[in-house]
């Protein structure tokens, strides 16, 4: 049983989301910007490595401007990783909300995948905004 205040006014509108879906969809959000946030402070790989240098490309000059070598790491700690686990686990809990709502349900092909893409670009789903915010930024 769906509770009234999910209901939208007109269930056929894409654009008419459930107010729990725009609330998971902005958790969802919230949940991947702050694991990008505290990976992006992370050594680049999870366990120690000795890292590497790029090998000189055989014609002597650079491959296409891209190097892959990687400095040494020790890895993260027990705790980056408990954290970074933690973190993971909120995206996929709150993408699954998201995913599995009743809503799409109205929705087949094409239609749906624009009304995923709307609900990503509403802005009251988008992380860290808010009608004061918004309207501040305006």
């Amino acid at each position: 049983m769906t509770d009234a205040t999910d209901t939208p006014s007109d269930p056929s509108n894409p654009y008419g989301f459930p107010p729990k879906l725009v609330e998971a969809q902005k958790a969802a959000a919230e949940a991947f910007e702050e694991l990008n946030r505290y990976q992006a402070k992370l050594p680049w790989s999870r366990d120690p490595h000795d890292g590497w240098e790029a090998p000189a490309p055989a014609h002597g000059g650079v491959l296409n401007g891209y190097s892959s070598s990687r400095e040494p790491t020790t890895g993260w700690t027990d705790e980056q990783k408990a954290e970074y686990d933690r973190l993971w686990a909120q995206c996929r809990e709150t993408s699954s909300i998201v995913l599995t709502h009743e809503h799409w349900e109205n929705f087949e092909g094409p239609e749906l995948i624009a009304a995923r893409q709307a609900l990503k670009k509403l802005p009251d789903a988008l992380p860290g905004l808010t009608q004061d915010n918004m309207a501040k930024a305006v």
